[in-house]
């Protein structure tokens, strides 16, 4: 059966990116068999600019989302979860066995022709890989490029695509704070591959952190770590890592501020014993082959603890 690609694709105000993401999207080598859009209530002409280029992309729906949900327009949309309540929202109704694969594709993200045909082939190749993706670059201030750095395993939110066997197994995406790590997680727990190929790269339009503010950004990577069970130590040495960056230390006390606020908080973290196992033996053999030299397991801390100004 060859490759039916569902795209949902949550989207507020992206008028400045979103008809080169349309038209990219359009211009794929493999068409997507349908593309769900939902507006979250955008304020910056965002909906009409996608009613306005449905002609070139047939195969898109938009929607809105309504008014009164909880989450719409809300600032801080990422820690509020509005991205997977709205990709929740465009699955509702859709019968899934119409498609092999189910794409979760942000509104900044502008893709190169060939990323769907290259990912159904992967897939294709691989009846373990249950969830990929490839990497972004994002836009310098002097016109330049940088890579948005990311451990092999772990797959950007803005461009995860599953097989659907196994986003039916991990059970969809959660609607809480973290839940692009909640999912993959699950997915290797279940035996799946999960990865993002480094030759696969997109454009990212919005820098990193931007829409909501970096500090808080990473904040609430913080708070990530500790919904999902991350060590100490963990939390310690990307801690460092990040205090490195300019400007100097904010970053790492930010991202501690907020692991430690959500431990006074009490936030709520996965309750799965299975799952918090599984998690802290992943990042104990990472952080073992980190000290110990390793450089199979140097290579994966590497990745995921990336030089960067």
């Amino acid at each position: 059966m060859s490759a039916r690609i569902l795209i949902i694709s949550p989207v507020r105000n992206e008028a400045a990116h979103i008809e080169r993401v349309v038209r990219s999207v359009a211009a794929q080598e493999l068409a997507p068999a349908r593309w769900i859009v939902l507006d979250d209530t955008s304020t910056d002409g965002t909906r009409q600019l996608l009613e306005s280029l449905a002609s070139e992309a047939p195969f898109m729906e938009v929607r809105t989302v309504a008014s009164s949900t909880p989450h719409a327009g809300a600032r801080d949309r990422l820690a509020k979860a509005a991205a997977p309540r709205n990709f929740n929202l465009g699955l509702a109704g859709t019968e899934m066995r119409d498609y092999t694969h189910i794409m979760k594709l942000d509104g900044d993200i502008e893709l190169p022709p060939h990323y769907l045909r290259v990912l159904a082939e992967r897939f294709a190749a691989d009846p373990e890989l249950g969830l990929a993706g490839g990497v972004l670059v994002e836009p310098l201030p002097d016109g330049g490029l940088r890579p948005i750095a990311i451990p092999r395993h772990h797959v950007h939110g803005a461009v995860k695509c599953y097989a659907r066997g196994c986003f039916e197994a991990i059970g969809g995406v959660q609607e809480r704070l973290a839940w692009d790590t909640i999912d993959e997680t699950y997915a290797r727990m279940l035996g799946f591959r999960t990865i993002s190929f480094e030759d696969l790269v997109s454009l990212h339009h919005r820098p990193w952190g931007s829409a909501d503010g970096a500090l808080r950004g990473v904040t609430r990577l913080g708070e990530c770590a500790y919904i999902t069970h991350y060590p100490a130590l963990w939390v310690a040495l990307r801690s460092l890592k990040l205090a490195a960056r300019r400007p100097y230390g904010r970053q790492g006390l930010a991202y501690v501020f907020g692991y430690v606020r959500a431990a006074l908080r009490r936030r709520e973290r996965v309750r799965d014993p299975a799952y918090r196992r599984f998690t802290q033996r992943e990042l104990r053999r990472r952080i073992g082959g980190m000290l110990t030299g390793d450089p199979a397991h140097t290579a994966v801390v590497a990745r995921t603890f990336p030089d960067s100004g």
